[in-house]
């Protein structure tokens, strides 16, 4: 087995437990919600709005959701501000060539404009407890600007846990440039499931639905085929899969992404009757992917 890894990479993994798999995964999905939210709100009609607020209702709560679980991941999580301010000066902590410290402000900068839009959705729908708050008037241009900033930021934090793997000396991790990509396309896989699963939960209609469902199948197929690039790019490394971790993989790609693709592309009554089920399947398939390549090399 020794011979199938990398000849560099730490002898001490980094020690990344179950809280670290549920932040990559629930960044993906704040990320990727918010991302496809300003899609459908930059370039949708006005009959698909209510999909675009589900994106904003749900990224706010998870990108809150995902700083809890880094402060409470830290040793000593009461000095979590030290990852933003400098302990001497007390300026901003910023270093450009660290990914963790470009990571923590670009998750804070995603979480801010996140909770703008997920104030202006409240604000649409009259759900604001705040009164004075609902006579507030945001404009177009206003609006328009804080979905492409924070769609911008969203896509950077869906792929960043990836590019994060990558830069850590670790065997598969550092064995592929394709990890970034990968996290990308099944950040918007999974957030494009759970945005349908909430709408078809809340009985939202219209045609948006549908060319949300047709996206979702598209980057499912486009996850599988950076999937099996991801594998083909290891070469060698690829042994180090040949056990347990490697037979979970092939179930996360059978179960989590051919079975919802081929849900999706039959015709008839199992497209239209199992939509919670494909969704589910692509959610839980999303988790164990990352639960595969976070323990795999941890293993190691």
């Amino acid at each position: 087995m020794n011979g199938a890894l990398s000849s560099t990479f730490f002898t001490a993994p980094p020690q990344w437990e179950w809280l670290i798999v549920l932040y990559f995964f629930f960044g993906g999905l704040a990320g990727g919600c918010y991302f496809l939210a300003a899609l459908i709100d930059l370039f949708g009609p006005p009959e698909d709005d209510p999909l675009a607020r589900i994106g904003y209702y749900v990224a706010f709560p998870l990108v809150v959701l995902c700083g809890f679980i880094l402060i409470v991941d830290l040793s000593r999580p009461l000095r979590f501000w030290h990852m933003m301010i400098e302990r001497n000066t007390l300026g901003p902590m910023f270093k450009v060539w660290s990914p963790m410290s470009v990571g923590s402000w670009a998750l804070l900068i995603f979480g801010f404009f996140a909770f703008l839009s997920f104030l202006i959705a409240l604000v649409d729908t009259d759900r604001m407890p705040w009164p004075p708050a609902r006579r507030v008037h945001v404009s177009a241009l206003v609006r328009r600007l804080i979905a492409v900033i924070g769609g911008f930021f969203g896509f950077y934090v869906a792929g960043y846990t990836g590019v994060l793997l990558a830069v850590t000396n670790r065997p598969i991790w550092s064995d592929t440039p394709l990890l970034g990509m990968l996290f990308i396309v099944s950040a918007a896989s999974t957030s494009a499931a759970l945005i349908l699963l909430l709408a078809h939960r809340y009985g939202a209609t219209g045609a948006g639905m549908a060319s949300l469902d047709r996206m979702d199948a598209w980057m499912i197929v486009l996850e599988i085929i950076v999937l099996l690039a991801l594998l083909l790019s290891l070469g060698p490394v690829l042994r180090a899969w040949l056990n347990a971790w490697g037979v979970l993989l092939a179930i996360v790609i059978a179960v989590g992404l051919v079975l919802p693709l081929v849900m999706s592309r039959r015709a008839g009554r199992l497209r239209h009757s199992s939509p919670t089920l494909k969704a589910a399947l692509v959610l839980v398939g999303g988790f164990l992917l990352r639960f595969v390549i976070v323990f795999s090399s941890e293993s190691m």
